[in-house]
């Protein structure tokens, strides 16, 4: 019988290297949605950060809330995540000083690409931004993770149900297709507005279930926290070619 080797220990969850910090809300979670397990390819460690309302982090920018973050996330590397990220685009603000409370990669926000999608594009062509709420992504948002002040945004505020739903919780059911429409007008009203615009970053972890419908109304590229952790997660374990 051959041999196994030694196995190591020192955590206390294996195989799921990546930790997601989450808001504390009770509105459906579909698939594609951050906070549904199965929209991952691969397994995620989850943490409720209680009393972090999707009210209080995007529409009162997350006053108060960093030494609960900071917890939460020193928990989650406590227990065997690699890396952390967090369910909420507004939480940029929260970048640096998460990447420095932990001994691990951090990411806190899909605007987090906007740096590298712009690199990607044509002389006079520009990134522009899809979020939840447009009134309360400030420029301290965007700086935090070298967003330009000056990108073009458009919010979903003024929609029949996705911030409704989302931000107000003005009740636990959503309409999908509702939902939908909502992200893909403030996508049609930014191209509109901003004709330069040659790609779309959604900011809002909620959104990766409708970029497909973003894509086909724009025809432009889309961006959202699903292709940045999948890249993200990448890293963490690379694959092994000579196993394939």
């Amino acid at each position: 019988m051959s041999g196994r080797g030694i196995a190591t220990g020192g955590k206390a969850v294996y195989g799921a290297p990546l930790g997601v910090l989450m808001l504390e809300a009770r509105f459906p979670r579909i698939l594609g949605d951050m906070g549904n397990a199965a929209t991952w390819p691969f397994p995620v460690l989850y943490r409720v950060v209680s009393g972090a309302s999707p009210e209080k982090v995007v529409l009162q920018g997350a006053t108060g809330l960093l030494p609960d973050f900071v917890a939460a996330a020193r928990e989650l590397v406590r227990l065997g995540a690699e890396a952390i990220t967090t369910n909420c685009g507004f939480l940029s603000l929260f970048q640096q000083e998460l990447a420095a409370a932990v001994s691990v990669p951090v990411a806190t926000s899909s605007l987090m690409q906007v740096p590298w999608v712009q690199a990607t594009l044509p002389p006079g062509k520009r990134v522009g931004l899809v979020t939840v709420s447009a009134a309360t992504l400030t420029p301290q948002h965007l700086a935090a993770v070298g967003v330009p002040a000056d990108t073009p945004v458009a919010g979903t505020e003024g929609g029949r149900e996705f911030f409704r739903v989302l931000i107000k919780a003005e009740k636990e059911e959503m309409d999908i297709d509702l939902a939908e429409q909502d992200v893909v007008a403030a996508a049609r009203r930014l191209v509109a507005e901003h004709p330069e615009v040659g790609a779309i970053v959604l900011e809002c972890t909620n959104m990766p279930p409708y970029a497909a419908a973003v894509q086909a109304a724009t025809g432009l590229p889309v961006y959202d926290i699903y292709s940045l952790i999948t890249w993200f997660h990448a890293g963490l374990r690379p694959r092994d070619f000579h196993r394939a």
